[in-house]
């Protein structure tokens, strides 16, 4: 028979587990409908537990938003399933008290506009729809100083990317092991799996000018002028033994050269999961300062 000592001691736990469950950082998978693409996709939105707690509230507050982008190949449920700690969105939405969208990009649409193909038009998904999507369904802060974007990889262009060519959508921006170059020759990597993801890009945006570097405008060592023109504070981290290393090195050297404002960082690892459970923290302490600076950061 149990003790009443230990049927009290049973029955605190159950409530604070109960507690827990209830106004722990949750998760939600939303369908987003795309005018441009003429599909829906998918995106998960991680809950922090001050959002539930603070929901029946006459003043809730409206929560910040980090907009965290799947490499190449991957889905939009990458970044819940496929880092070694499992939990680690939704920690850092507690911490932080933010709300982290992480939506699908197709495999390998690069997060562009595509003018060749309708259903990959991934900038305008991206800016434009997903955003009124979460601001219409979320308590949000309405505004770019409650935006930021990040992303691993493709996602890394893809943050980049999109917020050089919206900065009034975004606060800031930033890239972990991003693909800073997509001319396929500056990357270390086998030459089929270069050629494969340059057919990839001739794909998407039409085939390379004769004389000229690939893709001019859409490849981030070619827009150094259009971010420091924005003046967006960007933070962008790459692992020593990255096969894309040498193209987050001349991007840093480009911003160096006309002076915008940027961190920029190396740090042990490679193109692993590994790696970028251990970079996202960083790049939220950085957004986190933005977003107070911003006067929009929950306490």
């Amino acid at each position: 028979m149990m003790s009443k000592h230990a049927g009290k001691f049973l029955l605190i736990s159950l409530v604070w587990l109960f507690s827990f469950q209830v106004y722990a950082a949750s998760v939600d998978t939303l369908d987003v409908p795309s005018a441009a693409m003429n599909r829906t996709l998918r995106a998960a939105v991680v809950l922090p537990e001050r959002y539930h707690k603070s929901k029946k509230r006459k003043a809730a507050p409206s929560y910040p938003v980090l907009y965290l982008l799947h490499g190449g190949s991957g889905s939009f449920r990458d970044w819940l399933t496929k880092t070694p700690d499992k939990t680690l969105l939704q920690r850092l939405a507690d911490q932080y008290n933010v709300i982290i969208v992480t939506p699908d990009g197709d495999p390998t649409s690069y997060y562009f506009d595509s003018p060749l193909i309708k259903t990959s038009q991934f900038e305008t998904f991206i800016a434009n729809e997903l955003i009124d999507k979460i601001d219409n369904t979320y308590r949000t802060v309405r505004d770019r100083k409650g935006r930021v974007i990040a992303g691993l990889s493709m996602g890394g262009h893809g943050a980049m990317f999109i917020s050089s060519r919206h900065p009034d959508r975004y606060a800031a921006a930033g890239s972990m092991s991003g693909v800073m170059n997509i001319n396929t020759s500056t990357w270390k990597v086998a030459a089929d799996f270069a050629k494969l993801r340059m057919e990839n890009f001739g794909r998407l945006l039409g085939p390379v000018k004769e004389g000229e570097a690939p893709y001019p405008g859409y490849t981030m060592v070619t827009l150094a002028d259009t971010l420091k023109a924005n003046n967006l504070p960007l933070i962008f981290d790459i692992g020593v033994d990255d096969f894309l290393i040498e193209t987050n090195r001349d991007l840093h050297r480009r911003l160096l050269g006309n002076k915008t404002p940027h961190d920029y960082i190396e740090r042990p690892g490679g193109h692993t999961w590994d790696y970028w459970e251990n970079a996202l923290p960083y790049q939220l302490l950085f957004f986190s300062k933005i977003l107070k600076a911003n006067g929009v950061a929950i306490p």
